[in-house]
């Protein structure tokens, strides 16, 4: 089966991108996971990869049989943006610029989505606590009287 490779314009730039869904396991659950790849010359300049948490919890069959979510465009037009000030040379040829959980979690955050290590690095932190505490931030400390 063929990705579908989709199409931001950013600044009258083209830039493709595709995201493919997946899944890690935490502590306490299972949750959606999607990694996300960019390019911004074409699919032989350097990708900009970024693998997204989905923020959602509690889920009464566990995440990932119900998460239903996906980045929008303004998703990964965010990501494009915060890369490119960030360091991603987008007419570079080859290669890969990752956004990691380790640097970039603290100041990039999307409305449903945590930067995420756990697809590259199995140690990387429990997604759900990252998960749980994002939803406590949200709603107050309801996490802690439903888990």
């Amino acid at each position: 089966m063929r990705t579908r490779l989709r199409k931001l314009w950013i600044g009258g730039r083209e830039f493709l991108w595709r995201a493919q869904i997946r899944h890690v396991r935490g502590e306490g659950d299972c949750h959606r996971c999607i990694r996300v790849r960019m390019w911004g010359a074409g699919k032989t300049s350097r990708a900009l990869q970024a693998d997204l948490l989905s923020k959602s919890w509690p889920a009464p069959w566990g995440a990932c049989a119900t998460d239903g979510a996906y980045p929008t465009p303004q998703d990964v037009r965010t990501l494009v943006v915060y890369a490119v000030e960030h360091g991603w040379e987008t007419d570079v040829r080859g290669g890969t610029h990752i956004l990691t959980e380790s640097e970039h979690a603290s100041t990039l955050e999307l409305p449903g989505f945590l930067l995420t290590d756990r697809l590259r690095l199995p140690e990387a932190p429990d997604p759900t606590a990252r998960v749980i505490r994002a939803f406590e931030q949200r709603t107050g400390d309801a996490a802690r009287r439903l888990a």
